[in-house]
This record gives structure tokens, C-alpha cells and sequence, in this order.
């Protein structure tokens, strides 16, 4: 139940409030530490100088006799903080027990001192750092101690100020931590926002690209790819209901009436023979209305392409004129390639051979067929982002009143009632382009021809978003 109620950005929040107080914890501990071992270590090294100056005064002395168990020094000139030497003559028997006991200082000190010839010692407010040396022939212990003022109080101060400092890093982490979280998912709840604004009745809105940032403008890339996909499908499932009904029934109903006639009475053979042939044209022109039915609804609702590779436009078009001028061998086509590239990686796109060949295809012919075979000139040009393709031809057009229908499937325009064709091409050549990511626009005036530009997203144009300069 918990997690389902807290959010992404509530984790998000608490993770980096975590890493924020460990790493203010660690970094506090650290300082204070730090500076505590380096004022002990400071500390001792200036009562092993005042040791190393008391060895140096005895020494210095003419005679220096005195009985076993004596304290032969005690000074309190207080150089250092209450500032304690000592000169100990070391027992025969290494008892340190009386000294230990007049001075209040563990036994096993003066031993560490006499095995290793220097120790230090501290209790919970003197420091002590004894040297042991030897004059006339005897061994003797120096000691030097003093209070640590520093520790008892400078680091006293440091450990309020450090406490204090990070109560408030924390307090300022908290606040920090849900700006930055409310910031990083900022774009995210915008889109999640923008996304449930889509419906089947909108389907054209788009999601916006997030500046600079690459990880949510490719997620927001993809799904404007998919709505497009999906704003086709539903485009296509409209068309296709309004206007299947009509584009079937009208084949169907002459086939039946035809064999209804037939059948009425007894017919010569020569009436039955130019009934079926009746009876097959239909079947034929219904046959052929299923197939395009089928490759729009392909293109439509799937939104499928099967082989996905990189496709060189030119290659593709020269190949496109050449089938052309197979099919009819009137096809006057002029390929114009005075806008190309320098670079030829402007001139791939990424996407499947057949699809864009059927859709250039279907384009071309259809200024060849409507212009009534006369030249029909095919420019290709690109940038760095963009490969364009331009159809233009000078025939019959289309009528402005009904520029609003030419992408729904079968509708012919009004001024092709002498031109056989069955109103697929342009759709299902549109429904290709925008599977490739692409655009189709058409612009037309009757008697004055047509023009349709193409566009596609070259791979070069990728690659340098993904790695710029």
C-alpha cells in the first residue's frame, strides 16, 4: 500500500536528502576528527620539546646524585598551559609504584617509557610525553605535561559549531532536495498532463520537446511518432467506413442484378457469354478495390514496416522512373537533380525500400496520368535535417472546393471521371510518408496542375542531433 501511494518524486526526494546528510555527516565527522588528531599530534610535539629542553638543562648540570624513588624536579613556570616537568631517577628494581602514586600518573607509563625510550599519556584533561636519558652512569625518566586548553575548549566550540552547521546543511538539503526533485520531474508531470489532454478527438495535438534535454525529447519523439501512427490509423478506419460501404456495394449490386437478368428467363449463349463478361469485369474491378482496400489498411492501422534500413533517395527515384517507363512507355518524366547535396549522407533516410517506392511511385504516376502524359519534372534537394522530394506536373488538377477530401480513400476528384483509378494513391502514399516520420503537402489549381512535396528526416540530420558539435 505504501509504495502505491508514494510518488516517484516523494522517492526521489527522500533518496537525495540521504546522500545529502551522509555526505554532510561525513564530511562534518571528517573535519572534526581531522583537526582533533592534529591538535593532539600538535600538542605532544610541543611537550617533546619541553622534554628533549628538560633532558638538555640536567644534563647541563656539574652533579646530578640524588637517592632512588625522589622526585628531583618539579617546575610550574607554566610556558605551556598549566604546564607540569618532572625528573624521575629510575628505581633499581623498576617499582614505579610510590612515583606513580605521589604524581598520579599510571605505573605503565614509566614502564613504556623505559622500554621504548619515549611514550606519551593522556587523561581527561593533561597531556604527557616522558623521554628517558642517562647521566653519570644512571638512567633517569624527563617528563612534561600540560593542559590542553585548546582541546577542552577551542574543540568544544568547533563541536557546537560543526553540530550546528550541520542541522542546518540538513534543513537546507531538505528544501534543496524538493526543488531539485520537483524540478526533475517538472517536465515529466507536463507531459504526463499534456498526454491526458489526447483523445481520439484530438489526436493531431503533439507533446513538445523539453530543452536540453536529450533522454525526455526522445521519449517525447516517440510518442509523437506513435500518435501519428495512431492519428492515421484512426483517419484511415474513418475513411474507409464512410466510404466502403459505397466502393463494394456498387460492383456487388451490378454483378447481382446482372445474374439476376440472366436468370430471369432462358437467355441464347451469346446473352449468357456477354452476361459473365459483365459479371467478370465487375468481379475484377471489385477485386482490385479489396486489394487497395487491404494495402491501405495496412499502411493504416498496423503502422508496421517489416525491414527497416537506410535508403538512398536518388537511387530509390531513378528506380521509381525507370518502373514507369516500363508500365507505359508515354511517361515523360525529367528528374532534376540541380539542388543535391554535396555530402551524400543527406540523401539517406531511414525506412523500408518498398513503402517509399510505392508511395513516390503512386505520386509520379498520377502527374503522369492526370497531365495526360506530358512532362512531369521531380526535384530532390536536402539540408542538414530534412530530404525533400517535389512532384510537379501540369494537368488537369484539382478543384479548390475539394482539396478537403483528396486524402480520404476513393474519392476521385471531380474532373477525373475520364482517367481510370480507384482514390488511393495520395492517401495511402500520405499514410507511408507520415510512417517514416515524414510530410506530405499538396498544393493544386484546376487546369494549372499539381505540385506534391514530400519530406523526410535524413539520417544525417539524426546523427548530429544525437552528436553535436
Amino acid at each position: 500500500m505504501f509504495n502505491r501511494v508514494v510518488t516517484n518524486q516523494t522517492k526521489t526526494m527522500v533518496l537525495l536528502m540521504v546522500v545529502f546528510t551522509t555526505v554532510i555527516l561525513i564530511f562534518g565527522g571528517s573535519v572534526y576528527f581531522s583537526i582533533v588528531n592534529f591538535s593532539h599530534q600538535r600538542f605532544y610535539e610541543l611537550l617533546k620539546i619541553r622534554t628533549t629542553t628538560i633532558v638538555q638543562i640536567e644534563k647541563g648540570k656539574e652533579h646530578l646524585d640524588l637517592p632512588e624513588n625522589y622526585i628531583l624536579n618539579s617546575r610550574n613556570d607554566e610556558e605551556l598551559p598549566m604546564e607540569r616537568d618532572y625528573v624521575f631517577a629510575v628505581p633499581t628494581d623498576s617499582n614505579f609504584k610510590k612515583i606513580s602514586h605521589e604524581v598520579h600518573i599510571p605505573d605503565s607509563f614509566f614502564k613504556n617509557i623505559i622500554r621504548r625510550g619515549e611514550a606519551n599519556f593522556n587523561d581527561s584533561e593533561f597531556y604527557y610525553i616522558g623521554q628517558s636519558f642517562r647521566y653519570q652512569n644512571k638512567d633517569y625518566i624527563a617528563i612534561a605535561s600540560a593542559k590542553n586548553h585548546y582541546v577542552v575548549h577551542y574543540l568544544g566550540f568547533l563541536k557546537r559549531t560543526l553540530i550546528t552547521c550541520m542541522i542546518l546543511s540538513i534543513f537546507f538539503s531538505m528544501i534543496f532536495s524538493f526543488y531539485l526533485s520537483k524540478t526533475l520531474f517538472k517536465p515529466i508531470l507536463k507531459i504526463t498532463g499534456k498526454v491526458k489532454e489526447i483523445s481520439s478527438e484530438n489526436l493531431h495535438l503533439r507533446l513538445e520537446p523539453q530543452p536540453d534535454n536529450k533522454e525526455l525529447n526522445e521519449l517525447v519523439e516517440t510518442f509523437n511518432t506513435m500518435l501519428t501512427r495512431i492519428e492515421t490509423s484512426f483517419e484511415t478506419q474513418n475513411h474507409l467506413i464512410g466510404n466502403v460501404s459505397h466502393e463494394l456495394r456498387t460492383p456487388l449490386t451490378s454483378i447481382m442484378g446482372e445474374a439476376d437478368v440472366a436468370l430471369s428467363i432462358n437467355r441464347t449463349a451469346d446473352e449468357y457469354k456477354e452476361t459473365l463478361e459483365i459479371i467478370l469485369d465487375e468481379a475484377e474491378k471489385l477485386d482490385k478495390k479489396i486489394k487497395a482496400l487491404l494495402l491501405i489498411a495496412q499502411t493504416g492501422f498496423d503502422g508496421r514496416i517489416q525491414k527497416i534500413d537506410k535508403v538512398r533517395i536518388d537511387q530509390l527515384l531513378w528506380d521509381v522512373i525507370e518502373t514507369l517507363r516500363k508500365i507505359d512507355s508515354r511517361n515523360n518524366i525529367y528528374l532534376d537533380i540541380s539542388m543535391l547535396p554535396d555530402n551524400p549522407k543527406k540523401l539517406k533516410v531511414q525506412g523500408n525500400e518498398q513503402l517509399l517506392h510505392l508511395a513516390v511511385a503512386n505520386i509520379i504516376n498520377n502527374g503522369c496520368k492526370y497531365s495526360n502524359h506530358q512532362q512531369v519534372k521531380v526535384s530532390l534537394g536536402a539540408t542538414d535535417t530534412d530530404l525533400y522530394i517535389i512532384v510537379k506536373d501540369n494537368g488537369i488538377g484539382i478543384p479548390e472546393s475539394e482539396m478537403n477530401k483528396i486524402y480520404d480513400p476513393f474519392f476521385r476528384a471531380s474532373n477525373t471521371r475520364n482517367y481510370e483509378g480507384y482514390g488511393i494513391g495520395l492517401p495511402l502514399a500520405r499514410n507511408i510518408v507520415r510512417m517514416h516520420n515524414g510530410e506530405l503537402l499538396v498544393s493544386s489549381h484546376e487546369n494549372q496542375g499539381t505540385t506534391v512535396q514530400m519530406r523526410f528526416p535524413t539520417i544525417y540530420g539524426t546523427q548530429k542531433e544525437e552528436n553535436p558539435s
